[in-house]
């Protein structure tokens, strides 16, 4: 099941005891996942969380029996001691170069989760323009190269590398110091 981005909040046992339930993306306009949202959803196995929910309540995902990964794409949010309670197997990934994760979130442990591709993340401080030039944080898979493309024409499609960046920890920023000498600049990431 997926929920739509137009979603900003699941509330108090939307979606219990929902057995046909196997996995759920969480779209990310969605902030608030309330109490017992997801509570005794035993054949949920996989939930992926939006880069904007900021706050997980009590038992949202708590008797999910069989969960074995709830993704998060974005920072980590504000979640309750019991957010995953009972849910043994269940292990909390993020993505790298998001911030605010510990060891462990809403008592369960936290691990990065190695993307299939390199990713620009657009929710973070440094992605922009900053002071030295317009930049990004890169976040993929620990000690792999990443190639940065600029074009100046999207329709012409003339691709020309500016950057290769070694992702140590899982992330790497790069900075654009001459984004301001076109009038439009546009980028791309890709594996060497």
């Amino acid at each position: 099941m997926s929920i739509p981005d137009s979603v900003s909040n699941i509330g108090a046992n939307a979606f219990e005891r929902c057995t046909n339930l196997t996995s759920v993306t969480i779209g990310n306009g969605l902030t608030l996942i309330s109490y017992d949202a997801f509570f005794a959803c035993s054949n949920l196995t996989r939930a992926t969380i939006g880069s904007s929910v900021t706050n997980i309540e009590s038992d949202a995902f708590g008797a999910c029996s069989n969960l074995n990964g709830i993704y998060f794409k974005g920072n980590a949010p504000v979640a309750s001691s019991i957010a995953f309670l009972e849910d043994s197997n269940a292990i909390v990934y993020y993505v790298p170069g998001t911030i605010g994760w510990g060891l462990m979130l809403g008592g369960r442990p936290t691990a990065l989760w190695v993307l299939p591709n390199p990713t620009i993340l657009n929710n973070n401080p440094s992605f922009g323009v900053q002071s030295n030039g317009f930049g990004f944080i890169i976040s993929w898979a620990t000690n792999i190269s990443v190639m940065v493309e600029v074009s100046t024409n999207l329709a012409n499609s003339s691709w020309l590398p500016v950057s290769t960046n070694a992702l140590s920890n899982g992330v790497a920023y790069f900075s654009d110091p001459q984004w301001t000498n076109f009038p439009a600049r546009f980028y791309r990431i890709r594996s060497p």
